[in-house]
């Protein structure tokens, strides 16, 4: 028999869903299992954890990780400290560029959904995740126009195989400053401290929240002052996250410094600007104009854009057209696999749907709270409309797809066993301290067609275009995940819990 799951919200139609199952009752139905989106949650935030780098805290969950990478910022006979943040995915390096994006959204998270976080008993946690991020950018951040963008080096890095708590890779730093420009890392820098000072600011962090409102102005001006794309300064980290462009970031940073600031400046930048992005077709750790759209459309929705409304309303158009292109109600609606799963770019997809999810999320929110309804060249399209379309990929993506998969890690009787993750794949060093070696480990334990030994809970990784999805290390494009793919479901699943 069909097992049905109940929320709050649909508890009223119990009485009519009986009246069909009784209809129905002849036939038999494959069993569906309730989606736990609490659980979800909670390993969303645990995922955190795994992919911690430097001293582990004292309340570290992940009991299988330990110390690594103590000596960051020892190279090239710097003195700079840069222990600690997290490595981006499955490998050993620290890039500036996604692990900001990381905390802006993850932060996005916490200020839309605090409350539901409280309920779950997952705010602590994802203060913690931010602040774990923020510690790190702060370092990374030493005078007004230096930002170290890049710790590891690339080619090394993926030449090895190695747990992080022995690994033997280079460890070269990387930096942009007033004669190596690179607005894009330094805008996106600024949104992370920007976003963070709010929820420290709400917690009565009010000196930790001050410090990083001050980092987030510099760097919006270091920003402004030197323009570039942070790749010709950093080359190495371009390798694996290439900017294509700084003016998305700028505004991002913008809108976020206004949030938290209520200062005209970063508004009069916002509505200056010849460049709203236009309708896009992701929201990511390169392209962020979508973000800013929805920033600004909350703005106007508030009554907060005063004078500037005008100029700001092709942000709010932008930002709706995308969302209706989200739930098939657009003029140019985003293809979706024959599961139902929306797909945007066969580099780990889910990254874009998490993204996508979550602007849709806060969208209905902000409908809720004013009354209206958004309306698409296809028709109007209700709050519960964008929630229903959320829940649904969602599910998707937890295991309600055409291979009855979870693809977050530990979530679930049946998901990934052979992630693309050096520190998963490898026996934890506390069973183990004998030496993984670099070419070593890719012989004993990346060729290994066995499961990881280590269970990465929250770990989320993406089927292919046709939901077919190969469990293997090799497959780097499907099944390596990554921290800024988590930061936007955080809220999503706080949302659905």
């Amino acid at each position: 028999m069909m097992m049905m799951c109940f929320n709050n919200k649909n508890r009223s139609s119990v009485v009519l869903i009986g009246l069909v199952v009784m209809v129905l009752n002849s036939l038999v139905f494959e069993g569906i299992e309730c989606l736990d989106y609490g659980e979800a949650l909670t390993k969303s935030l645990l995922f955190y954890e795994g992919q911690r780098s430097g001293r582990l805290p004292p309340n570290q969950r992940v009991q299988w990780r330990g110390d690594s990478a103590l000596q960051d910022g020892s190279a090239n006979q710097s003195i700079q400290n840069l222990v600690g943040g997290y490595y981006d995915a499955g490998d050993n390096l620290k890039l500036g560029f996604p692990m900001a994006f990381t905390i802006t959204m993850l932060s996005w998270s916490t200020i839309e959904y605090s409350k539901q976080l409280k309920a779950k008993n997952e705010f602590n946690n994802a203060v913690n995740a931010i602040k774990w991020g923020t510690d790190y950018l702060m370092k990374a951040h030493p005078t007004a126009d230096v930002l170290y963008g890049e710790v590891g080096e690339s080619d090394s890095d993926h030449q090895c195989w190695q747990r992080p708590e022995d690994m033997t890779t280079l460890r070269t730093i990387y930096m942009i400053d007033d004669h190596h420009p690179g607005s894009d890392l330094a805008a996106e820098t600024a949104a992370a401290f920007a976003a963070a000072s709010i929820v420290f600011r709400s917690i009565h962090m009010i000196g930790y929240s001050f410090q990083l409102l001050n980092h987030a102005k510099q760097l919006f001006a270091f920003g402004q002052k030197s323009p570039g794309i942070y790749q010709t300064s950093i080359p190495d980290a371009g390798k694996v996250y290439a900017s294509s462009g700084y003016q998305d970031e700028m505004l991002w940073a913008a809108a976020w410094l206004y949030r938290a600031t209520s200062k005209q400046e970063y508004l009069d930048y916002l509505s200056s600007s010849s460049d709203s992005g236009g309708v896009r077709t992701t929201f990511s750790w390169d392209d962020k104009y979508v973000g800013a759209q929805v920033l600004v459309a909350k703005l106007l929705m508030d009554g907060k854009a005063g004078s500037a409304a005008a100029a700001l309303g092709r942000y709010k158009q932008q930002a709706e057209e995308f969302i209706c292109s989200c739930v098939g109600k657009g003029s140019n609606n985003f293809k979706r696999t024959p599961g139902g799963f929306l797909w945007f770019l066969p580099w780990n997809n889910a990254q874009y749907v998490a993204t996508a999810t979550f602007v849709t999320s806060v969208y209905s929110n902000y409908l809720t709270a004013t009354g209206a309804t958004l309306q698409c060249s296809g028709g109007s399209v209700t709050p519960s409309d964008l929630t229903s379309t959320v829940q649904s990929q969602v599910d998707y993506l937890l295991g309600s797809n055409p291979l009855k998969m979870s693809y977050m890690v530990g979530f679930g009787s049946n998901y990934p066993q052979q992630i693309h993750h050096r520190a998963a794949s490898i026996v934890s060093i506390k069973k183990d301290q004998t030496p993984v070696s670099c070419k070593g480990g890719f012989d004993e334990w990346f060729n290994k067609n066995a499961p990881n030994p280590n269970v990465l809970d929250g770990a989320i990784v993406s089927p292919d275009e046709n939901d077919a999805y190969s469990d293997s290390r090799s497959n780097f494009q499907h099944a390596e995940p990554t921290t800024v793919t988590n930061a936007p479901l955080v809220g999503v699943f706080a949302h659905l819990a």
